[in-house]
């Protein structure tokens, strides 16, 4: 959690310190005077590197997710992420293994008011995700009451549920700050709500890809991330801003 904290924060900082020295430019403006600033308008490309580093950590987890952006007018963002995730949940009565891929799309939202030609972004959005699954149940353990007079039973024999789906809504908030020119790096966090899903037979979904843990409710999920990506600028439009004394 401290590292989270220090990330955001080091983003932040980011995002505002270029703003001592654009003031002092603006204080030398008259008040009537108007700005013209080329904005950036394009496609920004990125990925999760969140899930790449936990693949590589984690022995029961493999993914990766490709994000991207297309900005529609300076606030509104049309924004969707394509991903892959294979994870097992193992616990004293079930060993199961999720895996798939999934789609999300929908639209981000700047609350950030930029400097100048500034491209940060502090932002809110909504996705609708999709996700194509399997589940394979490597072993599960009957539990019973009375365990002293009675040996739990215990099946190792593999049983796969393929052709499985899920829909899902999403909020996510987050930051993406500029670092050098047109390359960004950012968090995110995700509320999810299920809306729909098929279950296997005999027992639920823990672990939805895209969706993440289901959890005891199994109609909401959380899912954090952390992105680097590179905006492709194909055009600019001019913004005029007024000097105010």
């Amino acid at each position: 959690m401290q590292r989270i904290s220090t990330f955001i924060i080091s983003l932040i900082v980011l995002m505002v310190l270029p703003l001592t020295s654009l003031a002092q430019e603006v204080q030398e403006k008259n008040v009537n005077d108007t700005i013209v600033v080329k904005q950036k308008y394009g496609l920004r490309l990125g990925g999760d590197i969140g899930r790449l580093a936990r693949s590589f950590i984690g022995d029961d987890y493999t993914g990766f997710e490709i994000s991207g952006d297309y900005r529609l007018t300076q606030k509104l963002y049309l924004a969707g992420e394509l991903g892959t995730e294979e994870n097992t949940i193992r616990n004293d009565y079930l060993d199961v293994t999720s895996k798939g891929s999934y789609f999300k799309a929908g639209i981000d939202y700047n609350l950030y008011r930029n400097w100048l030609d500034m491209e940060n972004l502090i932002y809110t959005g909504m996705r609708v995700g999709v996700s194509t699954f399997s589940q394979k149940l490597n072993r599960y353990t009957i539990y019973t009451t009375d365990q002293y007079y009675d040996t739990p039973f215990t099946s190792t024999d593999p049983q796969e549920f393929k052709g499985l789906s899920a829909i899902w809504a999403e909020l996510i908030v987050g930051i993406k700050a500029e670092v050098v020119t047109n390359l960004f790096v950012g968090i995110n966090a995700q509320l999810k709500g299920l809306v729909t899903e098929d279950q296997p037979t005999n027992f639920e979904n823990l672990f939805i890809p895209g969706f993440n843990r289901t959890f005891d409710s199994g109609r909401f999920g959380f899912g954090f991330g952390y992105n680097v990506s590179y905006l492709i600028p194909i055009y600019k439009k001019n913004k005029k801003i007024a000097v105010e004394d």
